[in-house]
């Protein structure tokens, strides 16, 4: 597999990872269908969302595939009254990412990143690795060190 953005970045910070391939089926892009075809549990895959806050603007949320994102646990830990996930049609533009692709690491532009802190449970988590199709697996440590992200509870 060619390497992705994401991989690149976590290469030139020097951050151990595994790339994890599998099938894609656009009909069903889900978290817990791509925990399936990568033979994790849905909580150790993670699904990296879009939103908006109304005093931050955008940044990335990283919960469990197997989750829905809070987001009035997300808008007070990041500052904001309220947040709501980015349209579609914006998710490409700002972050260079497809749908089912979006990885919180070599996006566009630097956004902040809150994980939810289930992910310090687990030895790796796997998160998209930028592209429909690749995973990566890493440390939940060693992803917070990469996006500078803060660990919360983030989910309902």
């Amino acid at each position: 597999m060619k390497k992705t953005n994401a991989a690149r970045f976590l290469d030139g910070l020097g951050i151990k990872y595994e790339l994890k391939e599998y099938e894609v089926d656009e009909a069903d892009l889900g978290a817990e269908s791509v925990a399936d075809k990568v033979g994790l549990p849905p909580g150790q895959v993670f699904k990296t969302l879009v939103v908006r806050g109304d005093k931050t603007g955008v940044l990335f949320a990283c919960v469990p595939g197997e989750s829905e994102l809070d987001l009035k646990k997300l808008a007070a830990v990041s500052g904001n009254k309220k947040a709501e996930l980015v349209p579609l049609k914006e998710v490409q533009p700002l972050t260079g990412y497809i749908r089912g692709g979006v990885s919180p690491l070599g996006a566009k532009k630097h956004y902040p990143v809150f994980l939810d802190e289930s992910a310090n449970r687990w030895p790796v988590i796997s998160i998209s690795a930028g592209v429909r199709g690749c995973q990566l697996l890493l440390a939940a440590q060693q992803l917070a060190a990469a996006t500078r992200a803060s660990l919360h509870d983030l989910v309902r």
